[in-house]
């Protein structure tokens, strides 16, 4: 085999390569998009019936009945977890720390995919983490549910939750689901979105 010849071999070897990685990164894009559009239509069909039955546990592991909470409004904040320092734990302590998620009327509650030993981690680091409300989703089984798993913010598309809201009135009817891919302090803004339920 002449040089040339091999030469000539090992371009269309690199020609090939690159078209497999463009078109599976093409596919992939695609996929990913499709994903998202299927998420915002999913969470769209929450709006205006009952929260799903769904399973949260507390950090010993007992199921948590969302049904003791009829009668507030209640704010679902799913996030990664132990993976998304700083924003969703300043979203967390946020809620911890405000009286306006903390009362008779109205009550925010973190959801995290980490189990509840992994999550001390974290609050090992930010210790104000302690003084909220956290409830962990096992295997992600309820995210997966409302179709957050694929919400624009979700660094993690199809395994983890990213910076969503599920808001929930006083019937347990849900109201407004709603995405921050900005993952930004969101107090102010929820509740103007709870005062007009």
């Amino acid at each position: 085999m002449t040089r040339k010849n091999n030469t000539t071999y090992i371009i269309i070897g690199i020609v090939a390569i690159a078209a497999f990685v463009l078109g599976a990164a093409f596919f992939n894009t695609k996929s990913a998009g499709q994903n998202r559009e299927q998420a915002a239509l999913n969470t769209g069909s929450l709006v205006g019936k009952p929260l799903p039955d769904v399973q949260l546990f507390d950090k010993k592991g007992n199921a948590y009945d969302l049904n003791v909470l009829k009668g507030k409004n209640v704010v679902l904040f799913f996030n990664e977890g132990l993976m998304c320092y700083p924003a969703c734990w300043n979203q967390i302590t946020s809620f911890a720390v405000d009286p306006r998620f903390n009362g008779s009327d109205t009550v925010a509650i973190s959801v995290v995919v980490d189990s509840p030993q992994d999550w001390q981690q974290a609050i090992t680091k930010m210790p104000e983490l302690a003084k909220a409300t956290t409830l962990f989703d096992k295997n992600a089984n309820t995210s997966r549910t409302l179709g957050l798993l694929s919400a624009g913010s979700s660094m993690h598309a199809g395994q983890l939750p990213g910076h969503s809201y599920v808001l929930v009135d006083t019937l347990g009817i849900v109201r407004e689901v709603f995405d921050d891919p900005n993952m930004g302090i969101n107090n102010d803004k929820i509740m103007e979105k709870i005062s007009k339920f």
